[in-house]
């Protein structure tokens, strides 16, 4: 927990720029930074999968979250005023569409050694930036699209329970 007489860490995660900060903190970490520059195809791609299982971890720790999100929200919505808001029709369609898009993040993890390759042949000298750049956008956009789910139900659940602590409900 921060506190604000710790000037050093909060003022740096208040000041302007915040965004630029944490993005470089990201890039700069063991997961995303290249110490020993790539010779070969091979070892760029033995460099992305190394890093694929916490790729993996990442984005799979956010879609728990998003998953909690929904399920409290939902089951909270059923309890509460009878209704199935962000419950999938049946249960099974969740575990299917977890599933696909496991399937499909670990498809555009793939497209980042492939988009390397391409690079590489093309432009030898900017492969190495270019991968730990791509990894690092490919990590922040995979848990933010993972967590979608959980602010937009989250934000529609919290909309909906006020209105209707408020008497402002929707008739059928």
């Amino acid at each position: 927990m921060l506190k604000r007489d710790d000037s050093s860490t909060w003022t740096r995660l208040t000041q302007r720029g915040n965004l630029h900060y944490l993005f470089a903190r990201l890039r700069a970490s063991a997961l995303c930074r290249r110490d020993i520059p790539i010779s070969s195809a091979w070892e760029a791609i033995g460099w992305w999968e190394t890093r694929r299982v916490p790729f993996n971890l990442i984005v799979g720790c956010a879609g728990i979250l998003s998953c909690i999100v929904v399920s409290v929200v939902g089951l909270g919505s059923y309890i509460l005023f009878d209704s199935e808001f962000g419950l999938p029709d049946p249960p099974l369609f969740a575990l299917v569409g977890i599933l696909l898009y496991g399937i499909a993040a670990n498809v555009c993890f793939t497209g980042g050694w492939l988009a390397e390759l391409i690079v590489r042949k093309f432009w030898p000298s900017e492969a190495d930036q270019f991968s730990t750049l791509s990894l690092s956008l490919g990590l922040i956009f995979s848990v933010l699209l993972t967590l979608t789910p959980a602010i937009v139900i989250g934000a529609a659940g919290i909309f909906g329970l006020v209105g209707h602590l408020f008497g402002v409900v929707h008739k059928k």
